[in-house]
């Protein structure tokens, strides 16, 4: 197959892709969700109406108004500004480690699932080795050992995706790396690398999107964890998790602290999931037309 003909049908399976996705309701409420907190957390800065860090003394605990929609915390600082600030810390924390540990996944699932033997087998063991350790004992281990703080988050959290993105590329490797073409590249004296990386990953890469999809909401929901039990980013800098973790004492008197850094958190899940199950439809061979 020539270099145009693989643009093509390249081109026509994103069409039928985006077609498919477009389809479906749910994900494109997701989609759009998605995009206005993406747009939002960019221009955070500039459409905030107060500072993150500004205190007014005497609008501590007070609850939505005119001036303060969503309320003032227990410094007097203004929710509604944390909450939108916060957006920049929390979604960028969950896109940036799953696409850390997707990175590092995909070598190793890529070179068990062609090489197999003894290759396969010492990388599976030693993610077994991984996996053996429950993701939020790992996760609050490494990052106490390496300190609060946003880098140390996210490297924290990506080590917890590593493991099933290098299982699920090994398995479709697996699969696909009997096929003729994979033949044809080999009797033209294609180096492994080419092989894997430019034929076999792009025929493989459809489960990982969906993955990585879902996977961005679990670990905006780890990394407020990891904030409200002081791990993560640290304060003054606005986190949901954090947030909700300032907020717990307070709960009784001023629910509004809790209720909406909590349904911040609750919307961009939400979000992600619905997204990743029209991706996972739109993915699935099975539905092709």
């Amino acid at each position: 197959m020539s270099m145009a003909q693989r643009k093509l049908k390249k081109n026509s399976e994103f069409k039928r892709v985006i077609k498919q996705l477009m389809k479906n309701k749910l994900a494109v409420v997701g989609l759009i969700i998605l995009i206005i907190e993406i747009i939002v957390a960019i221009l955070a800065p500039v459409i905030i109406p107060y500072d993150y860090t500004e205190m007014d003394f005497t609008a501590m605990f007070s609850g939505p108004s005119a001036k303060h929609w969503f309320g003032c915390d227990d410094m007097g600082r203004d929710i509604f500004s944390r909450v939108i600030y916060a957006s920049r810390y929390s979604i960028s924390i969950g896109i940036f480690a799953v696409m850390m540990g997707a990175c590092i996944g995909i070598v190793i699932g890529a070179f068990a699932g062609f090489f197999g033997g003894q290759v396969d087998n010492i990388l599976m063991r030693c993610l077994d080795v991984i996996q053996a350790i429950p993701g939020m004992l790992l996760m609050i281990v490494i990052s106490a050992v390496l300190g609060p703080g946003f880098v140390n988050t996210i490297f924290a959290l990506s080590v917890s995706s590593i493991a099933g993105m290098a299982r699920m590329l090994r398995a479709q490797m697996m699969k696909e790396r009997g096929n003729e073409y994979i033949e044809a590249a080999q009797s033209i004296n294609c180096s492994k690398l080419r092989i894997i990386f430019v034929h076999l990953l792009p025929n493989c890469v459809s489960p990982l999107i969906v993955m990585g999809t879902m996977g961005v909401a679990q670990t905006i929901t780890m990394a407020a964890s990891l904030s409200f039990i002081g791990l993560g980013v640290q304060p003054p800098t606005p986190e949901w998790g954090s947030m909700l973790s300032a907020a717990r004492q307070f709960m009784r008197q001023a629910p509004h602290l809790i209720v909406f850094p909590g349904l911040a958190i609750a919307i961009t899940v939400l979000a992600l999931n619905l997204l990743g199950d029209g991706l996972r439809d739109a993915l699935d061979p099975k539905l092709k037309k």
